[in-house]
């Protein structure tokens, strides 16, 4: 049986100007954008111990997870250093959700973008005794 081996694309619509949002994500996120006005995220530029992994959920139909959103999806985009990416957007007036959080892979923060879409950040690391009080 044929079988999926990965994400491949993350697809947005837009509320308003597709290139003003693609470039809060350059400047904010540091979204490397192609000349087409997109981008290609490579593993090999992340450099966690997990050697790269994208997780895929579903949540169900009265989950407040995405609030305060009201869109019916959120990404989450792994980064490299979420106390210095969050310092960074603090600096820059983009409002935390939540977080940052310490959890058994990782630690997580959330901000909403410019469309109102929850974004979910992730620091992967490898649970074990010298990240548990991370």
């Amino acid at each position: 049986m044929a079988k999926i081996t990965g994400i491949g694309g993350v697809f947005l619509k837009c509320k308003g100007d597709s290139a003003a949002l693609a470039a809060w994500y350059q400047k904010h996120l540091g979204m490397q954008l192609e000349s087409w006005g997109g981008a290609v995220l490579k593993w090999p530029d992340d450099k966690a111990e997990d050697l790269g992994l994208t997780v895929w959920n579903l949540a169900d139909k009265d989950s407040q997870w995405f609030s305060p959103s009201d869109s019916s999806f959120m990404i989450n985009y792994r980064v490299d250093n979420l106390d210095e990416m969050l310092a960074q957007l603090q600096a820059a007036g983009v409002a935390i959700v939540s977080g940052p959080e310490s959890h058994e892979n990782g630690k997580f923060a959330w901000i909403m973008d410019p469309d109102g879409n929850k974004v979910e950040l992730w620091e992967p690391m490898l649970w074990d005794d010298k990240n548990k009080g991370a």
